[in-house]
């Protein structure tokens, strides 16, 4: 058994069959059932069509879909049918429309309308999901739940008064009393000292900047309303269905959302993932995605939409060329995943949507797009034996939403070009050209199961989070604008880097962002240097640093930081003040020094992986790729057995069954029974 009673790898998609007249559901299961596919997402958006009225239930076609999918074979991902409240709701109680920052309320006809404080939104959704949960307890079909869509998509803030109300509530628990908050805030700049917490408002639309510490507060408290959001109807669904798993659908990195936080309430981790076909290193970025929801519990996932070809919201949609739609699904079961999920099943003849590509298309079954999906079906069946098993990576990146949130605050930052995606992408990507694997972790979580812990930014650093880094018996790196700030965005005393002053062994004398356009070269000592060349550039940023008891592996050449230290070393611990455009020669020196080895020897273009026994080799290049086999094994995915030399062609693939023992679940490794976080880790 997998993450749900479907046994296998999940396969399927969104199924919205309220979008076409009943004659067409009998051929869906038949074509769903041709297609291989083992389950299906229903009624994400269909409040509307569920409760036509206040209170009076229309589950009766609901009812003949469920039946028709299980006759067939075809479990359901069951929404709860709350992701967007229906007409009559928001024109009986307009209240719960959401309102922006500049006070304007968002009408209805879109996504996601509703105030994630309201409690008229809050008390309708959880009528719904009691009466979806009473109706469907005992339904064969059923498999998981899924509550909302994509959480913060469209709506992440409303400014309204109930919102005002609640930010209010949420404060007094975290600040316990208004000096408290004032404290925490700093509101003696600027004059913005509060006497009662019922002066205090979200940080609406101001006539300057609006204090970080009050916006910091409002990202954590936006994430964790919208949790509120989801844990009222799980708490239904646990109640009624306690067997029966929770999810609801990520998006990848997103800014808005702790996602540790998110993950520890759900049962089973889900992503929608949408790389662009038209970027040819979109593979990378989306690696990273899944990693993070790899680490998230610790153990396999679900990719629960991705597109079979185009989307609709780009301004250019390009279509996935050949092989493509099967390689993005293989590639996230190399990281991971159970199952590779589609939006959706049959393409809309209406709506925003109509042209966002499905896996059964406009033009049917004599579509290439068919073709496609009849071969990843029949893929997914030879690949079933992976389902569950772990991966190992000895690399962890450090990621922490509230550090996130406290550097890409608006209008108060030294420089606003310090991107956290960016710097966390600037390390995976040339881990990931060279198949080591690399998990993500939060600043708190134990690290005894790494080599290499590396956090490309740690802004906003406790000195409970120091004590882990400090604690941490491998290699770290800890990047730029590091420990600057503690959990109220206060800057710690005597500056950067903090609470890491003494493991680094340096203080940050002055930051010294770069205008746009301009290099800082950065001259390395040899054992950095390796055979490259004695320079490289860096953008962006650099810092004027004072080294304390470390030693200087690097030096800025040139320009007014001409011979001041740029990168930094105390024992195992490395330091960079700059943003390197390349940070290779600091990362193999590094891995060279931890022993991590890459999973296998791979061409430029190739992606490797590996799962338990599983080898998977994944060839993105547009031409031909050859390579040497470290050892024999049998591709799951032709029968073949393997050894030695062998060619992969453009966007194609080898998953290799190899006689390596599966991995067991621990610290540093994703497994079926992962360790849940602890409340130290979220």
């Amino acid at each position: 058994m997998g993450l749900t009673r479907v046994s296998g790898l999940l396969f399927g998609g969104d199924y919205n069959p309220e979008q076409w007249p009943e004659h067409v559901w009998d051929e869906d299961v038949r074509l769903m059932s041709e297609a291989g596919v083992t389950m299906a997402t229903v009624a994400v958006f269909s409040w509307s069509r569920l409760e036509p009225r206040p209170g009076e239930y229309d589950f009766g076609w609901l009812d003949r879909v469920l039946d028709l999918l299980h006759e067939h074979g075809v479990a359901a991902d069951l929404a709860t049918a709350t992701a967007t409240p229906p007409p009559w709701l928001v024109r009986e109680h307009p209240e719960v429309l959401p309102v922006d920052a500049a006070g304007t309320r968002l009408d209805f006809g879109s996504r996601q309308s509703y105030c994630p404080s309201s409690p008229v939104f809050r008390e309708a959704t959880v009528r719904l999901a009691r009466g979806m949960a009473e109706r469907y307890a005992h339904h064969p079909a059923l498999a998981m739940w899924h509550i909302g869509n994509e959480y913060a998509d469209h709506t992440l803030e409303c400014f309204c008064e109930e919102s005002a109300r609640h930010f209010r509530r949420w404060l007094r628990d975290r600040h316990g009393f208004v000096d408290g908050l004032n404290a925490a805030w700093g509101t003696s700049c600027w004059g913005q000292h509060y006497t009662a917490f019922d002066q205090v408002n979200p940080p609406r639309k101001a006539p300057g900047p609006v204090n970080p510490a009050q916006v910091l507060d409002w990202r954590r408290f936006c994430s964790d309303a919208l949790l509120e959001c989801f844990e009222l109807e799980k708490a239904v669904l646990r109640e009624v269905t306690p067997d029966v798993p929770v999810t609801t659908n990520f998006m990848s990195i997103l800014h808005g959302l702790d996602y540790w936080k998110w993950a520890a309430a759900e049962d089973v981790v889900s992503d929608d993932a949408y790389p662009d076909p038209a970027d040819p290193a979109s593979h990378v970025a989306v690696a990273l995605s899944y990693d993070l929801m790899r680490s998230l519990k610790r153990r396999p996932w679900i990719l629960l939409e991705q597109a079979s070809s185009a989307v609709s919201w780009r301004e250019v949609n390009a279509p996935k060329p050949p092989g493509m739609m099967r390689l993005h699904s293989l590639q996230a079961l190399a990281h991971g995943a159970d199952g590779a999920m589609f939006f959706q099943w049959r393409q809309a003849r209406y709506g925003p949507e109509k042209f966002h590509s499905a896996l059964l298309p406009h033009g049917g079954t004599a579509s290439r797009g068919w073709q496609d999906t009849l071969r990843l079906g029949a893929d997914l069946r030879r690949l079933a034996e992976i389902a569950g098993s772990g991966t190992h990576a000895d690399v962890a990146l450090v990621l922490d939403w509230d550090s996130w949130w406290g550097l890409e605050a608006p209008e108060s930052m030294p420089s606003d070009r310090l991107r956290l995606k960016q710097l966390l992408q600037s390390w995976y990507a040339p881990m990931h050209a060279r198949g080591i694997a690399v998990d993500l972790v939060p600043a708190g979580r134990d690290l005894s199961g790494y080599r290499v812990v590396i956090a490309p930014n740690l802004y906003m650093c406790t000195e409970e989070q120091a004590g882990h880094l400090a604690a941490f018996d491998g290699h770290l790196i800890v990047g730029p604008f590091s420990g600057v700030v503690d959990p109220a965005d206060q800057v710690h005393d005597g500056g950067a880097p903090g609470p890491l002053r003494e493991l680094l062994g340096l203080t940050v004398d002055e930051f010294w962002p770069l205008p746009d356009g301009l290099t800082q070269r950065v001259r390395l000592a040899p054992e950095l240097r390796g055979d490259g060349p004695p320079a490289v550039p860096a953008r962006t940023w650099a810092e004027w640093l004072r080294v304390e008891d470390a030693e200087v592996l690097a030096r800025y050449e040139g320009g007014d930081l001409d011979g001041q230290a740029a990168i930094t070393r105390r024992g195992n611990a490395t330091y960079l003040s700059c943003l390197l455009d390349d940070v290779t020669p600091v990362l193999t020196e590094v891995l060279a020094a931890a022993g991590v080895e890459p999973v296998a020897d791979v061409p430029e273009g190739v992606e490797a992986t590996r799962r338990g026994r599983y080898l998977f080799l994944l060839n993105h290049a547009t031409t031909p790729a050859r390579l040497d086999l470290r050892e024999p094994g049998t591709d799951l995915l032709t029968g073949r057995d393997l050894r030695g030399r062998i060619d992969i062609p453009p966007r194609d693939a080898v998953v290799l069954r190899t006689g390596a023992e599966p991995v067991q679940a621990e610290p540093g490794v994703a497994g079926p029974t992962g360790a849940e976080p602890t409340e130290g880790e979220r």
